[in-house]
Order: structure tokens, then sequence, then C-alpha cells
């Protein structure tokens, strides 16, 4: 499950923000402000809110309300897709998710890199301009639009309509009968989220919803590991979130003649070709048909850019760096040479791959195939 976080103390010479992507465009936000960070879930529909305000969850019999990012940026309403996100903000007493297309890492941008505050209004408002951006940082070659999270929270304050009050204030079972569910539990046709998704994907989605319920401890965010959570076979597996350029889908694989094994061919990735990998065999696990998988994240280690064939995209998850144990013998059967320890993750152990170390020292990728 997702670990949570207290507030911490503001470090007046330098502060740390989660990056994430929306649109392609790069955002930050300061992690004192984050309680929790996992894969969108199922969301509730709730009428007559904020056309921003897009549903709300069930987190631990805490009923929060959602706001998609691209209709609050004005951006046309997207498909949901797994590999999205949800973050949890909370401002005072005031607690909102927000959708975003990919979580990166956690950074600690000095005030120095910040270089300009900005202003944004909507055009349909008649409110002053409202400072959505603290403002914009230049870190490490990249420009970062920092998000003013107090805004986006009181913003839930400036629409008291009765239906967002009663969205505020449902419990579970009122939850479930504004989704619009029969007696059985069961969707009903005429509400139902992602419309537009599969009975698979839709399965997924309502799993995640059903998984927040849980009870988890809240801990403190500072030195956490932002990891993906992906799946050889059966196997659970950490990835450092810092390598994770993207997560996509294989429609087509072009084969690489004279490669090894684990070389599944190449791929066209909006106009850039990139090498397919399944590190599954590396790792001593059975192979990955890509024709099966049809998914793959695609990982930027230095001036290396690979996809890596995977079989499931779980989570997004910080992990607390003391609850990472030695690698069990149960689990001695995968090549550990990479391995940089384990974790529980649903009741089950998570290998934390050094996938980095795998792609960069193990000799698997040469230039003339990546070429």
């Amino acid at each position: 499950m997702i670990n949570t976080l207290e507030s911490v103390p503001v470090d007046l010479l330098e502060q740390s923000y989660l990056l994430f992507r929306l649109n392609q465009s790069l955002y930050g936000i300061e992690t004192s402000l984050i309680e929790e960070i996992f894969f969108l879930p199922e969301l509730t529909p709730i009428t007559d809110t904020p056309r921003e305000i897009v549903g709300v969850i069930n987190l631990r019999e805490d009923i929060i309300p959602v706001m998609d990012l691209h209709l609050r940026f004005g951006y046309h309403p997207p498909e949901y897709q797994l590999t999205d996100s949800l973050i949890v903000l909370k401002f005072h007493k005031l607690r909102l998710g927000i959708i975003v297309n990919q979580v990166l890492e956690v950074r600690a941008i000095p005030p120095a890199e910040i270089t300009q505050k900005l202003s944004y209004s909507t055009e349909d408002s008649d409110e002053e301009t409202i400072p959505l951006y603290k403002g914009i940082a230049h870190s490490k070659n990249d420009i970062i639009s920092l998000l003013n999270v107090e805004i986006l929270v009181r913003s839930l304050e400036a629409h008291p309509t009765q239906v967002m009050q009663k969205a505020l204030s449902l419990n579970a079972e009122e939850l479930d009968e504004m989704a619009g569910r029969d007696q059985e539990g069961r969707l009903l046709e005429w509400r139902v989220f992602c419309p537009s998704a599969t009975p698979e994907i839709r399965q997924i989605f309502q799993e995640r919803a059903e998984h927040l319920r849980q009870v988890t401890t809240t801990q403190n965010l500072k030195g956490f590991k932002p990891l993906a959570v992906i799946s050889f076979g059966k196997e659970f597996f950490g990835i450092d979130l810092k390598i994770v350029r993207e997560f996509t889908e294989i429609d087509q694989v072009t084969p690489i003649p004279c490669c090894p094994a684990y070389f599944v061919g190449n791929v066209n990735l909006r106009g850039e070709i990139v090498t397919l990998l399944d590190v599954a065999q590396v790792l001593n696990l059975p192979a990955i048909p890509w024709e099966v998988a049809k998914q793959a994240m695609v990982i930027e280690a230095g001036e290396l850019v690979i996809g890596v064939l995977v079989e499931g995209i779980y989570d997004v998850l910080l992990l607390d760096p003391q609850n990472i144990t030695t690698v069990p013998t149960a689990i001695h059967s995968i090549n550990d040479e990479y391995l940089l320890g384990a974790a529980v993750y649903q009741e089950k152990m998570m290998s934390i791959l050094d996938l980095e170390k795998m792609l960069l020292k193990g000799n698997l990728v040469v230039d003339e195939t990546v070429q």
C-alpha cells in the first residue's frame, strides 16, 4: 500500500518538491503538503460540482474530492489511463486529490533556482488574478512550474454548494449510492467511471478503489524512495521512479536479428525508435511474450533510453528505506546480482531492482544494437 507523511519543517535554504508530468509539462508540489500518492483508482462521479471536480474517493472511510488538473488548466478532458496517478494534498484541514499523468521523483530545489513568479486567472471568472503558480524553477536543465497548493485546495471553499458540502460529508454507504451501485455492489450502467475502459481495465480501477479503504500508518516522507511497482510473472518488483520516463502500450515490435533472446525488438514510440528488452529472462524468470503483456516501461538512464517489457503495472509509492530488508532465501532463485533488497507489498515480498545497474553495467546493451 501507499506510504503517507506528516508535515515536515520548511527548510529556508532548500525546499523539496514532488515532480510530476501533465500533458508533457513538468510540475512541482511541496512535499510537506502531500499526504499520499497512488495510481488512479475508480472515482465516484458527483453531479453539480465544479467541472474540474470529477469525483470522490473513499480513502479509509474518509471521502475526498478529486480534481482533474487537465480541466483546471483548461485542457480537453482526457481518457484516463491505468498509469495515471492521484496525489492527495492537505492544506490545514482541507484535503484534495489531483490527477496527474506521471509521478517522477522528489527533488530539493533551492530558492535561488526559482526565477519567476506567475499569476493565473480563468477567462470566465470575475475574481481577481489567482496566483495558481508559485514560480518557475530551473533545476538540472528542467523547467518546472511550481503549483500553489493553497489555491488548489481552497478552490473547494469557493464552491459552497449543497452538493459539494454533501460530497465532503458522505460516508461509505452513501458513496455506493452516489456511485449508482445495486444491492449486490455492481455498478449501474448509467453512472460508470471511465466508461470507454475495457472490463479488465475497469476491474483494476475498482480493485484500486477498494484497496484504498484499508488503514495505513501516517509516516514522514523525508528520505523515502519513490518507486514504481511492476511485475514479471507472479513476482513484484520496485523500480526507482527517477529512471522511469513513462509507461506505454506495445502495439508492434520489429525483431532484431542476431541478438540474445532477451532482446524483444524495436518499437516506434511517437517517432522515436526504442529497443525493447525482456529483463525477466536476465533475472532467471520465464520469458514474457510481448503479444500477451503489451506494456512496457521506458527507462532513461544516463544517455541510454530503453524499453523494458512488463506484465503488470501496479502502483507508485514512497517506500521507507527502513522497511527494506535483505533478499529472502525463498527468492534467491532469481538472479539477485541486481537486487537491492526486498519489502512487503500487498502481503507479498517485493524485490527492489537496480535496473540502472543492470542496463548500464550488466553488458545487456551494445551500442550497435541500440543504434
